[in-house]
């Protein structure tokens, strides 16, 4: 199951790339994140690891996440425990006005039993990925 969202915000693509690359910042762009601790140390860089605490449908769940690539415009973390695997792919290029367009998609694979839970997950996904344009947008333009 997955969605896409793509939409601008008011910051160059460098400012946002160096923002969203540590995933902590997650508390504050991505609705349903509770916590979003750093497990390693030293500067951000592919191999740094998150320990994430979400709430959706209702239920808190942790996934560990490790950053997977990053580079200029396109960043991607991976996050999984024992009943599904949650891949965040972000593109993000200049746009006019000193502006930014971001390209969200974000990819939940369910395993075991839990893949029964298939299509309301996938509508959980249709409106958090809504939320996560609207709060994303706001947090970005407060940098």
């Amino acid at each position: 199951m997955s969605v896409t969202r793509t939409f601008t915000v008011d910051k160059p693509a460098d400012a946002v790339v160096s923002y969203l690359a540590d995933f902590g910042n997650a508390v504050d762009w991505d609705p349903g994140t509770q916590s979003c601790v750093r497990q390693d140390t030293g500067p951000i860089r592919v191999g740094s690891t998150w320990r994430n605490v979400s709430k959706f449908l209702g239920r808190e769940t942790v996934l560990n996440y490790r950053l997977e690539l990053l580079q200029p415009g396109h960043i991607t973390l991976i996050g999984s425990n024992k009943t599904a695997t949650s891949t965040d792919d972000i593109t993000i290029r200049d746009a006019p006005q000193n502006s930014s367009e971001i390209t969200y998609h974000a990819q939940i694979e369910l395993h075991g039993l839990a893949r029964l839970g298939g299509p309301v997950v996938k509508a959980a996904m249709e409106r958090l990925g809504d939320a996560v344009v609207n709060q994303m947008q706001e947090t970005v333009a407060a940098l």
